[in-house]
């Protein structure tokens, strides 16, 4: 009888423990059910994605729209005219794709969404394990391409966090900091605590070495990321609710629903 088959002919469900062991993986629905609804959300909106220097971390960079933050100008002619037009569309794949792939995310909604399994010990609705190699799981294996991807997307939310730092005044722009300049900061901490400590980047800067005491810079690239890949959950929630609370913040402030605050 092959693992796990003997739990799945007792019943989906079905288990000998006794503790709340759907607790977890009902907040993980929960948590992760809200992050991919409004993030759908707001990158579908297309609007008060900017708020003076302030630039939403969904929708940056901004290849095509609203001026002064696009790149290339408004929405370019080749876009059909049919199709739904956001900026966020164009580059929210990239780090989206990479945190899908995730190899803590794997394990967390596999149980969460999938029931593959529940948890441990508890029985699933199916009768065999595929495994990821065929559709679509097998895409999971493309997570370090993906790290490749969303790695310069911290360059560009660290420069933003720069241009957050500078305001419109009566004789031009002058240095300042405001709770906007620490919300989008705190994101960029976070997420590069996230993305810095990927099992697959301590791979590539370590994983090929036999003994790494013979390249000592590669070896303290090594522990650096050892040492966040050891929180690898932690920074991995609070990175999801940091990216998103930091859209919100830009987009209340849009809407005129919340004044910034000028700390400096």
């Amino acid at each position: 009888m092959a693992p796990g088959e003997a739990l799945t002919q007792i019943g989906f469900g079905r288990t000998a423990r006794r503790d709340r062991w759907w607790t977890s993986p009902l907040l993980t629905f929960l948590g992760l059910g809200s992050f991919v609804v409004y993030t759908t959300w707001a990158a579908l909106q297309g609007k008060h994605y900017a708020y003076g220097n302030y630039l939403s971390p969904f929708y940056s960079p901004v290849l095509f729209g609203d001026a002064p933050h696009a790149w290339f100008g408004p929405q370019p002619g080749w876009w059909p005219g049919w199709l739904l037009f956001t900026p966020a569309i164009l580059i929210l794949w990239a780090p989206g794709g990479f945190r899908l792939t995730c190899y803590y995310y794997r394990g967390a909604y596999y149980k969460a969404f999938w029931a593959d399994p529940p948890s441990c010990a508890v029985s699933e609705p199916r009768a065999r394990y595929r495994g990821e190699a065929s559709l679509p799981l097998v895409l999971q294996n493309a997570h370090r391409y993906f790290l490749y991807l969303a790695l310069p997307f911290l360059l560009i939310l660290a420069h933003d966090v720069w241009k957050a730092m500078w305001f419109e005044g009566p004789s031009g722009q002058r240095f300042g900091i405001g709770l906007g300049t620490l919300v989008l900061a705190a994101n960029v901490v976070l997420l590069g605590g996230y993305s810095l400590g990927c099992h697959s980047l301590r791979h590539v800067v370590g994983g090929g070495l036999d003994r790494l005491s013979g390249s000592p810079a590669r070896r303290t690239a090594y522990d650096c990321v050892s040492c966040l890949n050891r929180g690898h959950m932690s920074w991995a929630w609070a990175s999801l609710f940091g990216v998103a609370l930091a859209d919100l913040y830009v987009r209340l402030c849009s809407m005129g629903v919340l004044r910034d605050w000028r700390i400096l």
